[in-house]
């Protein structure tokens, strides 16, 4: 029968653990961009697992849901700049579902998997690695449901520029989540286990963080090179911008001026919304359109809203001089209750004023994410599109050699939104071993390196251009070739576990009760 006499120091008291729950979820929250303190973390994430410790299903709901509020609540609280506190306050709140839910199945996790497997390596080891894939799994799940999840703030973002970020090439961004998950729970059960000497305790999370730093980035081809020029026009481009018809097509037009007659650039890339006229259906910008494109010798990709028919797209242009749109991308993944109001019958009259806010309903791209730009494969990802692993995936089954990432981050103003997106991008480009481009209205824009450094940006809320000789690369990372088969992995994994748990360390009938 298993050991069922306690072997660790019971877990913190409920008063305790909330505190501790709300310390830890705004620490975690330091640990992006800004300030970008990527250490905080461990502490953080440590003290939110340790108040998880000794609690039952509905402790864990508690503690799971508070140290939700606290992190996500300070992390995207850019939402409030032009939305106000109702927008801000459904978003978190519909996190806190998801990391009440994951917090109860961490507490089971601490609960049974000690008790099923009271060995040394079960204590030390298993149990850990089930608490940190239970992460996982609710990152794995708010990431994709509902209406294609709010893949924002998962542990791998926070790594963006700290030493675990080329491990993402390996694994993806949901197995370095576990990864960290994992390495932060083996340092908790660590520090309470009571059976062993400190030094026998210490040396699993020792010895995981040491393979975790030592592990070598993965090699990355270059193939060639090209020339990449970016323009952030610090257009008056946000949702309630009061601008004049065509003001930001010309605020982007000027801003590309400096780059006129220059030699030797073979693509030109402006962000998403960069012109306000649709140079599909105005010929002023498509003139417009012919005269960048003539003066700097090159394609222009540019964002702008279309229409075909009754439907409406967020889309990426490719235009040369006379010729016009030779390729098109429209976004695949319009944002929910931004770009589109799912189930706008049920949602619209619950707070019409509000939702009066998104008074048309982009549809979802169905064409393919790259363009051919003389030889150059570019994939393409509008915005929030660099968050979703699929897109990914499917931008490089597609044959990008490089990402051009065109936003618009006006609507966000002077707050963090837009550099956590671009850490979100560093991270995407050291996952793909591809160069990345992120152009944005008014910033923060900068061409990333396949090793995720900073090749050349720009200030933020200012015009200007990037010029870079951009590597181009054909690898095949582990992380591309593997695809989601490691996240399944992690989630069967853990669920298995948690339920074969569940019946092993149930008490045998006859037996007594701790």
């Amino acid at each position: 029968m298993p050991d069922l006499n306690p072997t660790t120091r019971p877990g913190p008291r409920i008063g305790v653990a909330l505190l501790a729950a709300v310390l830890g979820g705004w620490l975690m929250s330091l640990a992006y961009p800004d300030p970008g303190w990527w250490p905080m973390m461990l502490p953080g994430l440590g003290l939110v697992l340790w108040a998880l410790r000794g609690r039952t299903v509905g402790g864990g709901l508690i503690i799971g849901a508070v140290s939700g509020f606290a992190y996500y609540g300070a992390l995207i609280e850019w939402l409030t700049v032009y939305l106000g506190l109702v927008p801000w306050l459904a978003l978190t709140l519909a996190q806190v579902f998801f990391t009440a839910l994951g917090g109860a199945l961490i507490a089971l996790a601490w609960r049974w998997v000690p008790r099923a497997w009271p060995s040394t390596a079960g204590r030390l080891v298993l149990t850990p690695l089930v608490v940190g894939g239970a992460w996982m799994v609710r990152e794995a799940v708010s990431s994709v449901f509902p209406f294609g999840g709010f893949a924002w703030g998962r542990l791998a973002h926070s790594q963006a520029e700290g030493p675990l970020s080329p491990l993402v090439a390996w694994t993806g961004f949901s197995a370095l989540s576990f990864l960290i998950a994992a390495l932060v729970a083996l340092t908790v059960t660590a520090l309470v286990e009571t059976r062993r000497s400190r030094a026998e305790r210490a040396s699993v999370p020792v010895a995981f963080a040491v393979l975790l730093l030592v592990w070598p980035a993965f090699p990355v081809t270059i193939i060639g090179t090209t020339t990449i020029a970016a323009v952030q026009g610090n257009s008056n481009s946000g949702l309630f911008a009061d601008y004049e018809r065509g003001e930001i097509l010309q605020a982007h037009y000027d801003a590309t001026r400096p780059l006129f007659g220059r030699e030797g650039i073979d693509m030109l890339v402006w962000p998403e919304n960069a012109s306000d006229l649709d140079p599909l259906r105005s010929e002023y910008a498509a003139g417009v359109m012919d005269i960048v494109s003539e003066q700097v010798n090159a394609p222009l990709l540019v964002g702008t809203i279309t229409v075909a028919g009754d439907k409406t797209f967020n889309s990426q242009l490719m235009w040369r001089t006379g010729e016009g749109a030779v390729d098109q991308y429209d976004k695949i993944r319009p944002v929910p209750f931004a770009e589109y109001l799912p189930a706008r019958e049920f949602f619209y009259p619950l707070a019409p004023d509000l939702f009066d806010l998104v008074p048309r309903d982009f549809a979802f791209g169905q064409r393919d994410t790259v363009f051919n730009v003389d030889g150059v494969i570019a994939g393409i990802a509008i915005c929030f599109d660099i968050v979703a692993d699929d897109l990914f995936l499917q931008m490089m089954d597609e044959g990008a050699e490089v990402i051009i990432s065109p936003t618009n981050n006006a609507d966000f103003g002077v707050t963090d939104q837009s550099v956590q997106q671009l850490a979100i991008a560093r991270l995407r480009a050291v996952e793909a071993g591809r160069a990345l481009v992120n152009a944005s209205t008014v910033g923060a824009s900068a061409i990333i390196a396949p090793d995720g450094s900073t090749i050349v940006d720009l200030p933020l809320f200012e015009p200007g251009t990037m010029v870079a000789e951009v590597p181009l690369s054909d690898t095949t990372t582990p992380a591309h070739a593997l695809g989601r088969t490691l996240e399944w992995l992690v989630i069967l994994f853990t669920v298995v576990t948690i339920t074969s748990a569940a019946v092993l360390a149930r008490p045998r009938h006859g037996a007594a009760t701790p």
